[in-house]
């Protein structure tokens, strides 16, 4: 895996499936499997982005009474505001020469939401310590890979190339989601990973 992917990658994106897909038991299960800590918290605070709050808040209970995600680390609990000005250097980043277009037709479609997009989800979430960027993107990757659509698929997986993920770690994304949530990876999506990674 690339430097800026972490070991547990795989546990990530299996948590990350779990969630989108509804199946809390077995999301129960994999933390009997492995121990959690600070970045599993960061990717089920994430996953809010792809599959709803319900879902988390479900996500966060059951493994509340299953033992619990660990200690927070110090300055993890600070409740931070919308941060559009960071968000818009990760959205650069992502989005490279396409950026106005992308904004522009968030804009368009409405302003609060282009103001959402920004803040929220890039410069709040996305943003966020815990997690490497390329580690995020690769985790926005295998959940549009469960639930679409296309065009933001594509969108995150040249965006977790362009934050240093590795090809190696895109196939690594898409062999866990086939163990983990087999016949759930929508066909188009694999073809995106070959088409943006070259994976098989």
């Amino acid at each position: 895996m690339g430097e800026l992917v972490g070991p547990d990658l795989g546990v990530l994106v299996e948590l990350t499936a779990l969630v989108c897909l509804g199946d809390f038991d077995g999301l129960v299960a994999l933390r009997g499997r492995h121990t959690p800590g600070r970045r599993w918290r960061e990717a089920l605070l994430q996953v809010h982005l792809f599959a709803g709050f319900p879902a988390i808040v479900e996500a966060f209970a059951r493994l509340e009474r299953a033992g619990g995600l660990g200690r927070p680390e110090p300055g993890e609990e600070a409740v931070e505001s919308d941060q559009p000005e960071r968000g818009a250097g990760l959205f650069q980043r992502i989005y490279g020469e396409h950026t106005e277009r992308v904004r522009g037709v968030l804009e368009q479609a409405h302003p609060q939401l282009a103001a959402w997009v920004l803040g929220h989800a890039y410069g709040r979430v996305l943003t966020r310590p815990g997690l490497a960027a390329a580690e995020r993107e690769l985790l926005a990757v295998a959940a549009l890979a469960l639930r679409g659509p296309a065009r933001q698929l594509a969108s995150h997986l040249r965006g977790a190339l362009a934050c240093g993920a590795r090809p190696t770690d895109v196939a690594l994304v898409f062999e866990t989601l086939a163990r983990c949530a087999p016949g759930a990876v929508r066909p188009d999506a694999l073809a995106l990973a070959r088409e943006y990674a070259g994976t098989a």
